[in-house]
């Protein structure tokens, strides 16, 4: 499987882009609007990049997205997490497929309950 410069260039900006969401995180305990908003809206060109089908693959992100919005949605209205992890998280969902958000999620929880 060959990877696109376009799809490889969209993943190293996403990559620097949640080192600094840790950093800010870590530092400030919050995660810039402008860096979730900047996730989500280059998430349709790496659908492009990625050959992702505009029926039923866009749509199928779309859902996803909103599903882990709403489930994570729970553990922020009881303060177990921040409104920009919320955020982060839809935003990463419009990036990856179901089994790979799950994976993401995980290593979120392993990863901020050690911190």
């Amino acid at each position: 499987m060959t990877v696109s410069t376009l799809q490889f260039a969209l993943l190293i900006a996403l990559a620097l882009g949640l080192v600094y969401a840790c950093w800010t995180d870590w530092t400030r305990r919050e995660i810039d609007q402008w860096l979730n908003a900047a996730i989500a809206i280059s998430a349709p060109a790496f659908w492009y990049a990625t050959g992702l089908t505009a029926w039923p693959g866009i749509p199928i992100q779309l859902a996803i997205a909103a599903v882990f919005f709403l489930i994570f949605m729970v553990p922020f209205a009881f303060g177990a997490m921040g409104g920009g992890d919320l955020k982060l998280i839809g935003a990463l969902a419009l990036w990856f497929p179901l089994t790979a958000i799950i994976d993401i999620v995980v290593y979120f929880s392993v990863f901020g309950a050690a911190l």
